[in-house]
């Protein structure tokens, strides 16, 4: 991070933490507790240490200069680990903590269990904020570099920067229209295979672990195409013939949408769901609330 003669002290790391984060003076300004134009000031003293504008406008946002984007991950990494320092030999006093807290997940955790951890946060800890990101279609390190402050779902990572914990394992179950003709009937391989089928991927691909496991009954399905989340599928799979799959979680919601699900003839391989996330946070008081917040609710809606 370059910093001229004038210097930054901790107050302008974190308020540079809360522009970046906000993309705007009011945003940090209420985070932080302090006037616009006191931000303002704040904002103009940033812009002469770092020597860089750090937020410039956009019609009628501001946007972060290719500098300020640069070092955002490395400030936010500075002040969580700052602030795990000072907290971490005290309990943290929910009724007063003021944080937003980034949580990467899987969209069908957020479907599921979104509205529950926002329900929790209120009532615990009412000065809490919380980002849901949706998984890219890129592999990211979210964790290491700062961008999430927490990863739900199918945790595969072998990396030793990140801890984990396995809460249960998940399955997928098969999802149609309430009138679908494959609900007649005994379900077996074959008709399964012979359906129509939609995908779930991020990254668009057309070949899955139903595939690997039809392969074994030397049978294959036709896939039509995919979907990039699972709440986006269940519009699709209710006003057509596809077949498509949900985890176990969305069971609840496909139903209140008016749509059945059923076993999948085959032996597929568990989903085993998790939580992520970097060292630096684990003695963090207020992480360990989320983290607890999470498994509470994540486990509460196993089907």
């Amino acid at each position: 991070m370059r910093v001229t003669q004038s210097g930054m002290d901790f107050n302008l790391l974190t308020a540079l933490d809360a522009l970046l984060e906000e993309c705007s003076v009011s945003g940090a300004a209420q985070r932080m507790h302090l006037s616009e134009p006191a931000m303002s000031r704040t904002l103009g003293r940033i812009r002469k240490a770092l020597g860089d504008p750090v937020l410039v406008r956009a019609g009628r946002a501001m946007v972060p200069t290719p500098h300020a984007l640069a070092i955002r991950a490395e400030v936010r990494i500075i002040v969580e680990r700052a602030r795990t320092l000072f907290a971490a030999a005290g309990e943290v006093d929910l009724r007063t903590l003021s944080r937003a807290f980034t949580v990467l997940s899987h969209d069908a955790f957020t479907a599921a269990c979104g509205a529950a951890l926002f329900a929790r946060a209120e009532r615990e800890a009412p000065g809490v904020r919380l980002k849901f990101l949706a998984e890219s279609h890129i592999d990211t390190q979210a964790l290491r570099e700062g961008v999430a402050d927490l990863e739900v779902g199918v945790i595969d990572t072998t990396s030793p920067e990140v801890l984990t914990e396995h809460l249960f394992d998940d399955r997928m179950v098969a999802c149609v229209r309430a009138d679908h003709p494959l609900l007649r009937g005994r379900m077996t391989a074959e008709r399964f295979a012979a359906a129509a089928h939609l995908i779930v991927s991020r990254r668009g691909k057309l070949h899955g672990p139903i595939d690997s496991a039809l392969a074994e009954l030397g049978l294959t399905r036709r896939v039509v195409g995919t979907a990039p989340t699972f709440p986006s599928s269940l519009f699709i799979l209710a006003s057509s013939d596809l077949v498509g799959l949900v985890a176990g979680q969305l069971t609840v919601l496909a139903e209140e949408m008016g749509l059945r699900t059923f076993e999948v003839p085959l032996e597929l391989p568990p989903l085993p769901m998790g939580l992520a996330w970097h060292p630096r946070h684990d003695a963090d008081p207020g992480h360990a609330w989320l983290r607890g917040c999470t498994r509470d609710v994540l486990t509460a809606a196993i089907v």
